[in-house]
């Protein structure tokens, strides 16, 4: 989810601003101690050729087609016109001019996230609230939660598919309160997302059409950004699952104001259908945006757990074993995807941004 994203960082940038201001070399900006334009790590082992796609803005939650060509994103860039998050699609071949604007996918109106290709490449699945209001519903003020970190799901968000020249063909999801982050199989036959139709953040599946809703999960707490493994078969998810009295109810009263708070989330992996639920991580802080690694039996992940002050890219068994860090930026990596090919992972991170929030989007060659 884009707008998590930029909380996530102003979020880091806060937590460092009140520690590390009088450090010399802080830049101010991003949450670093000094300015790094880097591309690329000497510990990252697993990435060769690490190429920057975008240029400026804030850029996110980029996914394949199904022919490893093209790639569908968030943007919120003032170059472009833009007030908050919208769907654009681009070369995954050809990285962005500093004034090229891509094609765009959704309407222009509302908020937008969590874009995926379907089948044939030719249709793309997002989430917007646009049918709601046209202009960007407003971000709540932490200042008055009490300072804490916070995220708003808008119950506005619905479900729609587009073509990919932004022509809007249908509207997948017409329940009350917020339907997004759908991602689609590989086997092209269903769509996860994420709703609080049930009075609670649960996963759901349906059929490419909408049609064949089905609950994947029904324990207490935010499951979202669920994706499917490479067979079509598990779905791994990030979780924050209260279990205390004073929990559950901090849970219960910030969801009733369309809020979560998820400075702690581990992972979680089950059948399709919710079968076979397993937690894969319990390593404390926040562990999101998993993906599968092509094989099927190991996950990349982002989490702060490290360093409270940045978040990395890991990769971890689904049975738990394993861990290794695979990036080693001094601010923020998040949103892998491994191509349908498996040869190369985009994601997107605030390395070589000249010490600015700018979150770009970046690809490597993956080597194992």
């Amino acid at each position: 989810m884009k707008l998590k994203l930029y909380s996530l960082v102003i979020f880091i940038a806060f937590a460092a601003c009140k520690s590390s201001k009088s450090k010399q070399g802080y830049d101010g900006y991003s949450g670093a101690t000094k300015i790094e334009n880097v591309l690329h790590y000497p510990k990252e082992k697993h990435l060769k050729n690490v190429r920057q796609l975008t240029f400026g803005g804030d850029n996110a939650e980029a996914y394949w087609s199904f022919d490893s060509s093209k790639l569908v994103f968030q943007a919120n860039n003032k170059a472009w016109g833009l007030e908050c998050d919208q769907i654009f699609m681009m070369d995954a071949s050809q990285p962005l001019d500093s004034s090229e604007i891509p094609q765009l996918i959704s309407t222009g109106k509302g908020r937008t996230t969590c874009s995926y290709f379907l089948p044939g490449n030719e249709t793309i699945v997002y989430s917007s609230t646009h049918l709601a209001d046209d202009a960007c519903p407003p971000v709540p003020k932490k200042e008055d939660y009490g300072n804490k970190y916070i995220w708003p799901v808008y119950e506005g968000y619905d479900i729609f598919i587009a073509d990919t020249k932004g022509n809007q063909l249908k509207q997948l999801t017409f329940e009350d309160g917020y339907d997004a982050e759908p991602t689609v199989s590989p086997k092209g036959d269903r769509i996860v997302f994420t709703s609080t139709r049930t009075g609670d953040l649960e996963l759901f599946t349906m059929a490419i059409d909408g049609s064949d809703v089905k609950q994947v999960t029904h324990e207490l707490g935010y499951d979202g950004g669920a994706f499917f493994s490479p067979d079509g078969t598990k779905l791994i998810f990030r979780s924050s699952r209260p279990k205390t009295e004073e929990e559950i109810k901090e849970y219960k009263d910030l969801l009733s104001k369309g809020l979560v708070q998820p400075t702690n989330m581990e992972l979680y992996v089950c059948n399709v259908d919710g079968s076979d639920l397993k937690k894969i991580t319990d390593l404390g802080s926040a562990n999101w945006a998993p993906f599968f690694h092509p094989s099927g039996k190991k996950v990349l992940f982002s989490s702060n757990h490290v360093s409270k002050r940045s978040f990395n890219l890991f990769m971890i068994n689904i049975d738990g074993t394993g861990l290794e860090q695979v990036t080693y930026d001094t601010v923020f990596d998040a949103f892998p995807m491994f191509s349908p090919d498996g040869k190369k992972l985009v994601f997107s991170s605030n390395r070589n941004n000249n010490g600015t929030r700018d979150t770009n989007l970046f690809v490597a060659d993956w080597v194992e």
